[in-house]
């Protein structure tokens, strides 16, 4: 996570030293040549605070997902289809920025696979969670203008098919030794 934050420190400075320009990059809706801000959208935020504002929730949730170790694919999950919904529904002539969509992608990511995994512990943390940071959950709804609640909203399905998605597959994993189960090739 500390390199991920410094990366948007980097970017964040550079933006600032060019007058904001690079935010140009983000999200362009419905503009074939505005695809490519899907890749880029989550490194740029519109200035200083906007960054500050994303940036403790990122490293909280970040930090809970990579000990997850479905990091990355639940990350490219949430990127692409909220970066997606961004570009179908974001209104006209406007450019969105920001970690927003990935924050928000993650929290119900975190919030919802002890459901689909059946995992008790996933769910306690889902629940202290959801008492931590479920008042963001708003954000889902149009409300504050300038704020992508499409972002929000398609990171937010994303999070969730993400927990679909992944989860056969981690209650299929085999678990430690020592955790109730024996591990593959060993008789009990």
């Amino acid at each position: 996570m500390a390199c991920i934050v410094a990366v948007l420190f980097i970017v964040e400075a550079v933006d600032a030293a060019t007058h904001y320009d690079l935010d140009r990059a983000g999200i362009e809706p419905r503009r074939v040549d505005g695809l490519d801000g899907i890749l880029w959208a989550p490194f740029l935020h519109a200035d200083w605070q906007h960054l500050f504002a994303n940036l403790v929730p990122l490293i909280i949730l970040g930090f809970i997902l990579l000990l997850s170790k479905r990091f990355l694919v639940v990350t490219a999950i949430v990127w692409i289809v909220s970066g997606l919904g961004v570009w179908l529904f974001a209104p006209p002539y406007s450019v969105t920025v920001g970690a927003s969509g990935i924050i928000f992608g993650w929290l119900t990511y975190l919030l919802v696979r002890g459901v689909f995994n059946r995992d008790l512990t996933q769910i306690a943390i889902g629940v202290v969670l959801f008492l931590v940071y479920g008042s963001v959950l708003w954000g889902v709804f149009p409300g504050t203008f300038g704020v992508s609640w499409q972002g929000h909203l398609f990171g937010a399905i994303g999070g969730v098919l993400a927990a679909w998605f992944l989860a056969d597959r981690d209650r299929r994993r085999p678990r430690a030794v020592g955790s109730g189960s024996t591990a593959p090739g060993v008789r009990s």
